[in-house]
Parts: C-alpha cells; structure tokens; sequence
C-alpha cells in the first residue's frame, strides 16, 4: 500500500500499533489513541485510559495474535488475525474495525468468533 496517501499512511500506522501491542507494548497504542476515544464491542469501556486498562488485563493481551490481513481507506484500517490465548489450540478469529481522525484512532468496533474444525470450513478460516 502507498504510504504517501492517507490509506497507507493509516495501515502503517494499525500495523505498526498491532506488531507493537502483539509484542507485549502497549505504549504506542496509548500515544494513537484520542483522548476521548470510543469504543463500540460490548463490555469494551471507552475512552483512552479506561480502554487501555480493560485492554492490557484482556484476554489478547497474554494471547499470541497472527495478522493475516489488512484493508484500509482514508478513515477505517479493518483487521483480520488469529487470537491463541494460552491453552487454546484453534484460538479466535478476529475483525477489528479502527477509525482515524487527524492521524490517531478516535473508534473501534470488532467481530470475534472461536476459530471452527478445519472440516467445517473447507476453504480455510483465514
């Protein structure tokens, strides 16, 4: 993707937020995130430190998370990975939904599903 147009400008920035996090370092996601940052999963809190506390005592803080794809526009970089908490074989499938304003994340939605039996999904989960 472009990083000389908002699209790729905004994927760099998600990609370089989920290797971060991923990582174990919840520090640039604290710097992206708008002071008064929404959040629309059910029992997600909102705004940026209340999210952030919810988020690093999570589940997919401890998890190991494998991004698998990335699509983004001029406002929303969409997600898509596998979430192995510990002691899950086939873990999570997840679809974050991120939307910028002025180079930071101001929202985000998910879709979180348990990741099927290989032979319930013969064209692969990811």
């Amino acid at each position: 993707m472009n990083e000389t147009t908002a699209a790729g400008r905004n994927a760099r920035l998600v990609r370089t937020i989920f290797a971060e996090f991923a990582a174990g370092n919840l520090a640039p996601l604290r710097e992206a995130l708008h002071d008064d940052f929404v959040e629309h999963s059910p029992g997600n809190p909102s705004g940026r430190d209340a999210f952030l506390r919810f988020i690093a005592d999570s589940e997919v803080a401890k998890a190991e998370l494998d991004l698998k794809r990335v699509v983004a526009d001029e406002e929303h970089v969409v997600v898509h990975y596998r979430m192995t908490p510990p002691g899950q074989e086939r873990g999570l499938a997840v679809v974050d939904i991120w939307r910028l304003a002025d180079g930071r994340i101001a929202e985000h939605w998910d879709v979180v599903q348990p990741v099927p039996q290989a032979r319930e999904v013969p064209n692969g989960m990811f």
